[in-house]
């Protein structure tokens, strides 16, 4: 199967997944009454960035898939992106800074075995997931920041 088939679907899977999470889970009042960090980035960085990245993680997982679809690389990607879709309603939602940190941790740590898995087999694949492993590991050290000056 080309990758032009099966990559509608897994835009349509991680973009419009993205965009249902967000809309519903959209920072609100408590969020707003937070203390943050002074390198907190304005809140406008978050949705271009967030696009660009899930653009990046459907790419890969159609890939991947087209590969190996019960490979260990295929696990890892699926686990990944509900770890992602989880954040942010246990954060956003749930108002569980500190239970959102656990889940951001363990999805850094998903992302990077994912490259580490990917990267002799689909180097393309491991690296579309870098630019994602960076933006984890900041939005990590926010959310480390957030719980320190929250802390009641």
């Amino acid at each position: 199967m080309p990758l032009f088939r099966i990559l509608p679907f897994f835009m349509l899977l991680v973009l419009g997944g993205g965009l249902v999470i967000g809309y519903l889970t959209a920072p609100g009042a408590w969020y707003a009454a937070l203390e943050k960090p002074a390198f907190n980035p304005p809140g406008w960085v978050f949705g271009p960035a967030w696009t660009f990245l899930y653009i990046l993680i459907a790419l890969a997982g159609a890939r991947m898939w087209l590969r190996e679809r019960h490979g260990t690389a295929m696990k890892l990607w699926w686990s990944q992106l509900a770890l992602n879709f989880a954040w942010s309603p246990v954060f956003f939602s749930l108002h569980q800074i500190g239970l959102a940190l656990v889940i951001i941790f363990g999805l850094a740590i998903n992302i990077v075995a994912l490259i580490a898995v990917t990267w002799r087999v689909d180097r393309p694949s491991a690296l579309m997931f870098l630019p994602y492993a960076g933006w984890v590991l900041f939005a990590s050290l926010l959310n480390g920041f957030i719980l320190l000056l929250n802390q009641t």
